[in-house]
């Protein structure tokens, strides 16, 4: 046997990789070894989750954002955004409609956006926490203090999702502005998994810079936090970004990754994003099959959809929301697979 199907073996049944086994793993990866990887990633996928695709119920509340990541299209510095903000009342009609369209899970995602004080999201939380009980909130609010995580916690959120981007220093600096700190990013994940919300982190896949001994430093920080979820994605370059002219990441290394974050973390709950199914029509079924269980349809009024633009080409952007979830149930029937009225709980 090849030594790359060793290093999956290993991983396998170790759950770990030295550094270099990762970058020579990841370096050397082809079709066949893929594949290999796949049937293994699908296996340990179905002995905890089954063929049961869970969906989450994206509400885009806020395209404002005190940050300037060099990648984001909502950045600060983008003058050409067009921005908005939805009311507590929108946010609550938006989970109104999903619920009735049988998502049992929310995700309240936004910018870092100062108008949203504390307060304002404790009071949004807890309301769609009395209205809607046997519902998990999602919060992907970026970085905040552990205090401000404990109230929102309390105030009944369930699930916190802080990608960290990239788990190399010296990268991270090159992917964002100087007053941001891989360091200050890694602790809001440590904190957030001490006060007990379900935390997911995540990567970019072929962000601008990044090496295979990148990539071996993400998959080995994952491993050392243990999350619940970790959503990858490829990176796709945004048009008024100043990395509007970099190539984008690739499908294929997305894949491959998914997979091997399935087996050395078996229980994880990991999405095919809504970026895979940007650069391939087939994106989110590929994800699927290589591991992935989760998708997040948009439930966000279609009005602003296109306004929260992180990245150039962004899917479903027009498409209502019983229309999204019907077409991603028909495409998850035709792999083998069933999306379910489920909260989706990482399986203990």
């Amino acid at each position: 046997m090849d030594k790359p199907k060793q290093f999956i073996d290993k991983l396998e049944e170790t759950s770990h990789l030295a550094k270099e086994e990762w970058i020579a793993l990841i370096e050397n990866r082809n079709e066949t070894v893929a594949e290999y990887l796949f049937e293994k990633a699908r296996k340990w996928q179905h002995k905890f989750y089954g063929n049961h695709v869970y969906t989450r119920g994206l509400i885009e509340f806020s395209n404002y954002c005190k940050n300037d990541c060099y990648y984001c299209g909502i950045r600060r510095s983008n003058q050409n955004a067009d921005r908005y903000r939805l009311t507590s009342e929108q946010i609550l009609e938006c989970c109104q409609l999903g619920y009735g369209l049988g998502f049992r899970t929310f995700v309240l995602q936004g910018g870092e956006d100062g108008w949203f004080a504390q307060e304002r999201l404790e009071e949004i939380v807890h309301a769609i926490r009395e209205r809607y009980p046997d519902c998990a909130i999602t919060l992907s609010l970026g970085e905040r203090s552990k205090e401000s995580y404990r109230r929102l916690f309390e105030a009944g959120a369930d699930r916190y999702l802080l990608r960290h981007e990239t788990a190399d220093e010296e990268h991270y600096r090159q992917l964002h502005p100087p007053e941001l700190s891989a360091v200050q990013r890694k602790q809001c994940l440590w904190d957030l998994k001490e006060i007990g919300y379900q935390t997911g982190t995540g990567f970019m896949v072929g962000s601008p810079g990044q090496t295979a001994v990148q990539l071996a430093e993400d998959l080995m920080f994952i491993r050392r936090l243990e999350p619940h979820m970790v959503g990858i994605g490829p990176f796709v370059p945004h048009h008024d970004t100043p990395f509007a002219a970099e190539k984008g990441g690739t499908v294929e290394l997305t894949l491959f990754l998914i997979g091997l974050l399935r087996i050395m973390l078996p229980k994880l709950l990991l999405p095919a994003t809504t970026a895979l199914g940007t650069i391939d029509a087939r994106g989110r079924e590929r994800g699927i099959l290589a591991g992935a269980n989760v998708v997040m349809p948009n439930l966000s009024p279609t009005d602003v959809r296109k306004k929260y633009e992180l990245y150039d080409n962004k899917i479903c952007t027009g498409d209502e929301a019983a229309e999204c979830r019907t077409c991603l149930s028909r495409r998850m029937e035709g792999i083998g697979y069933q999306l379910v009225v489920d909260r989706g709980d990482f399986c203990q």
